[in-house]
């Protein structure tokens, strides 16, 4: 795919998202049905024709349809419609769209592409609680466009099932108890990543506050920071640092950083993106917003020894202002 302005662009709370279908059939009297889909523009590396396929030994899932080889890579090939458990009608004209997060690159078959949207995240609907269970959360958000509805996919979610060692880990051996503790705000859209942050992040020392998107978190943050200027205290007595998700319905990570570097009173809490949109091409958007750290996901340890690394820094600089 080429490169578009939105790769370059950040803090616009906007993103562009590629509009594919799988064609299904649709109960017991075997009707067809086209189930409408979106990919953000920044994880796809490119949208190719079926290619030649080599089946993969032992795979743990029977959505797994093998591996192909494109540029002297060998990438796996996920049958999306299958791992959604809908019955894909079989197509010659079948597309491939190849995505590549949490630096990993996989390939998930599709019935074909229609076009790519440019949106803002407040268009994006968080799916409701009832939505979510019926999908097993794999749907992140929900888009109305053009009379149709398009359901954002958690891609993340999906490779992180196929293969554990994605997953989210924390490393044990480490004594995270013998330092202070500390409080976050953390945001992220995925049940089940937002969770197991919180989880980790308090096995590493800190007490986690979680909301599901960049405005309940900005929300969250200029009630702390009116709390401070009514009892007289810094707002680092409160919090100390903010993880944040880059992909999210409402306000994106990229607008919520930008908002907090540019308030007088919250500019000086650490800011850590923890995504699987940082990638070399696109840490530059990070950078542009004043991001103090950018880590990948599922790298949770380097996540937490940079947020205490970042916050002892801004203590030691408060005090030196003092």
């Amino acid at each position: 795919m080429t490169q578009t302005n939105i790769l370059l662009e950040a803090g616009t709370n906007e993103l562009e998202i590629v509009e594919f279908y799988l064609d299904e059939v649709d109960g017991p009297d075997g009707k067809p049905y086209k189930g409408y889909y979106g990919v953000n523009v920044a994880k796809v590396l490119e949208i190719i024709r079926m290619p030649k396929v080599t089946e993969l030994p032992e795979v743990r899932d029977k959505s797994v349809l093998g591996a192909f080889n494109l540029r002297s890579q060998i990438i796996p090939l996920v049958d999306l419609g299958r791992w959604l458990g809908k019955k894909r009608i079989a197509s010659d004209v079948s597309k491939v769209i190849v995505t590549e997060f949490n630096n990993v690159t996989t390939a998930f078959l599709v019935s074909g592409v229609n076009r790519i949207h440019r949106i803002s995240w407040e268009e994006v609907e968080a799916p409701n609680m009832y939505v979510s269970s019926l999908t097993q959360n794999t749907i992140t958000g929900v888009v109305k466009l053009e009379g149709r509805i398009i359901f954002l996919l958690d891609l993340e979610r999906i490779v992180g099932d196929l293969n554990p060692q994605l997953a989210l880990r924390l490393d044990t051996a480490i004594d995270w108890k013998k330092g202070a503790r500390y409080r976050a705000l953390v945001a992220d859209d995925s049940t089940v990543i937002r969770e197991m942050l919180k989880d980790f992040l308090q096995q590493a020392n800190f007490d986690v506050e979680a909301v599901t998107n960049g405005r309940d978190a900005w929300e969250r943050l200029l009630s702390i920071k009116r709390k401070a200027e009514d009892e007289g205290k810094p707002v680092e007595d409160f919090l100390q640092c903010i993880v944040s998700d880059i992909e999210m319905p409402q306000m994106d990570g990229h607008n919520l950083c930008k908002r907090i570097k540019d308030d007088p009173v919250l500019k000086n809490l650490p800011v850590l993106l923890f995504s699987s949109l940082i990638t070399d091409k696109l840490r530059h958007k990070g950078d542009a917003v004043g991001a103090d750290e950018q880590i990948s996901k599922p790298e949770v340890t380097a996540l937490a020894q940079k947020a205490i690394r970042l916050i002892e820094k801004q203590a030691e600089a408060r005090a030196k202002r003092t």
